[in-house]
């Protein structure tokens, strides 16, 4: 019966471990009119799965913490050097939408979102920050408008 148990056990944590993905995200210095821009700039994905930042040199992938689920964490990744390196991995273990940014082209519209599951727990509160951040872009204006359009 014991070893039936941990058999069991073993199973469970190996199925949860192998539905999870490893979700990339490209951070991209881009071509007028579409310089400094995140692909993909909404990604979809299941809580559990984790996200990674990679790309251009000179950008990273940060939380905009007024754009988070309640009870999710933070973060910022370093700032890449080179062309091809990673930022951060966020493993994403709350339902919600989570609003982000390159912290040094924020102004220039560089953010985007992450959908874990259900989005609908912090949408609206979600969507209201976008516009207030949208308004202070020096490019990239509508972005966030775009990205929230995509929202089904």
């Amino acid at each position: 019966m014991f070893l039936k148990n941990l058999l069991a056990l073993i199973l469970t944590f190996s199925i949860g471990t192998v539905m999870a993905k490893d979700h990339q995200v490209k951070m991209l210095n881009g071509k007028a009119p579409d310089m400094f821009v995140f692909e993909p700039a909404v990604i979809k994905i299941q809580k559990g799965d984790t996200v990674t930042w990679s790309g251009d040199a000179m950008h990273n992938s940060a939380s905009i913490n007024n754009m988070l689920p309640k009870g999710a964490s933070p973060w910022e990744g370093k700032l890449t050097k080179e062309a091809g390196e990673v930022s951060i991995s966020v493993k994403f273990e709350t339902e919600g939408v989570y609003g982000y940014k390159c912290t040094p082209h924020e102004m220039f519209g560089m953010v985007g979102l992450v959908l874990v599951g259900d989005p609908s727990s912090n949408l609206d509160k979600a969507t209201s920050e976008g516009k207030k951040i949208e308004g202070k872009f020096a490019a990239g204006k509508g972005r966030f408008s775009e990205y929230f359009s995509q929202i089904k």
